[in-house]
């Protein structure tokens, strides 16, 4: 079973919530937080998910807040974590064929629930194209620079 960290701010935690239920039959989640509606730094918890993807504790994660993009943002800025904002499942499919994306961020005023877990579905079952590793091995040079 494939291990998924997850991570919200106080505007995704019902969507996080929801999601862990959704699939907790098909992915065992670590829960980063936060699980409460006050307002709350939404860097602590994409720094959260995105160390456990980058340490390999978890195979991907997951990221929400009302827009996406400061998780994404924030999540980008740990070595080794390609994060990808998503809003659609064709998206979803070429984050992981084309760029191996290892987190996504979904936005919860941006997507539906229903959407939300299309958006999850297509990610997983989508596969890496090992032809675009030579794009992801730039990347990861410049990073290490």
């Amino acid at each position: 079973m494939k291990k998924i960290a997850i991570g919200c701010d106080h505007g995704g935690v019902d969507l996080k919530n929801k999601i862990i239920k959704h699939f907790k039959k098909q992915f065992s989640f670590i829960d980063c937080g936060t699980n409460g509606y006050d307002s709350c730094d939404y860097p602590d918890f994409a720094f959260k998910v995105g160390e456990k993807v980058s340490s390999k504790e978890a195979d991907f994660g997951i990221l929400i807040c009302k827009s996406g993009i400061g998780m994404s943002i924030a999540a980008n800025k740990v070595k080794g974590v390609r994060c990808a904002l998503l809003d659609n499942v064709k998206n979803a499919t070429l984050s992981h064929m084309h760029n191996n994306a290892n987190v996504i961020a979904l936005g919860s005023n941006d997507v539906s629930i229903r959407k939300a877990y299309q958006i999850i579905k297509a990610y997983d079952d989508a596969t890496f194209e090992t032809r675009h590793q030579k794009r992801i091995d730039k990347i990861t040079q410049y990073e290490n620079k």
